[in-house]
């Protein structure tokens, strides 16, 4: 039996004309859009379909964004018969997991994302805090480093554990520009900043954490019809009081997507299906597992490509 994965990249995937094609006659994928623009009372679709860029990337806009998009395909998957065995999402992409998985509603991810790309932003000041990949380093030898920089009093965390030879770090800039000194000194490939708005997946966070934690607590939230792996632990997720826990903690926690991944392959997942613009999840995958099949579905052509593949697969439900 081929066992599939549905997975939904996270913020840095977004790109103006995001989902166009699919929604532009497809009326029930153009409902979502829809839904999305009335839940915020803004003109969310307009920012996903026509852009500015600068207006699509700021946090509050593209956290919403890219749930909506990836929901979106997921739904169109679904209605062509090709179902999921697991969801497992990149950061924020953990709720695009969630609603497939019927965790949450689409109307309460959308709000809770927006909550929280708010929260983020409002955490740290501009300018305060940065975040860098380190290429080519052992994670052990990285974190030892964060660590030793953090007694500075510059905090600096290692925050996306994405693949083999890729390490996102995450902190005050001072503490990620020093960490990414050191990691050069000790044989790190390069170390390259990243264009982003805050030190994501740190304790600098803890603001954001503690606003979204209040945010969540009145959240009808239901246990996962199709199992979801956890980013902060690399488990599956099976209780409503665990994804509770994981949504809080994620904010401030490393994302264990190499992890993740290896955990999906353990349960049996040969065919990882990435659900939103781009192609970065899939490119990771392949980095952790050549023998592994993948696909991204971002457009008609590349829906139509895993249609079509999914005729070759055994028996999947």
């Amino acid at each position: 039996m081929t066992k599939i994965a549905f997975i939904f990249p996270g913020q840095g995937s977004q790109s103006v004309g995001m989902g166009a094609e699919l929604v532009a006659n497809d009326e029930n994928s153009n409902q979502y859009y829809v839904r999305a623009d009335e839940v915020l009372n803004l003109p969310l679709s307009d920012y996903m379909l026509n852009g500015p860029q600068e207006t699509l990337t700021l946090t509050y806009h593209a956290q919403p964004a890219l749930l909506t998009t990836g929901v979106m395909i997921a739904n169109k998957l679904l209605a062509a018969g090709i179902q999921p065995h697991f969801t497992a999402g990149h950061s924020l992409g953990e709720y695009s997991a969630f609603v497939i998985s019927e965790v949450l509603s689409f109307e309460d991810a959308v709000q809770t994302v927006h909550q929280r790309g708010v929260y983020m932003d409002e955490a740290v000041p501009a300018g305060q805090g940065a975040m860098a990949a380190i290429l080519a380093m052992d994670g052990e030898q990285l974190n030892a480093i964060c660590e030793q920089v953090s007694t500075t009093g510059e905090v600096v965390q290692v925050a996306n554990f994405n693949c083999p030879g890729q390490i996102v770090i995450s902190g005050t800039k001072q503490g990620v520009d020093e960490a990414c000194k050191r990691a050069k000194e000790a044989g790190a490939k390069r170390a390259l900043p990243l264009v982003v708005s805050g030190p994501f997946h740190s304790t600098l966070m803890q603001k954001a954490a503690d606003n979204l934690a209040t945010s969540i607590s009145t959240l009808s939230i239901q246990s996962p019809k199709i199992p979801v792996v956890s980013n902060v632990t690399s488990q599956l997720l099976t209780t409503p009081e665990q994804i509770q826990q994981e949504m809080v903690a994620q904010v401030t926690s490393s994302v264990l997507w190499e992890q993740n991944v290896q955990t999906l392959i353990a349960q049996g997942v040969t065919v990882f299906i990435e659900c939103g613009p781009g192609k970065v999840l899939s490119g990771l995958v392949k980095k952790i597992d050549r023998n592994v099949q993948t696909y991204c579905v971002y457009d008609e052509a590349s829906f139509a490509q895993v249609v079509e593949a999914s005729k070759e697969w055994t028996q999947w439900v």
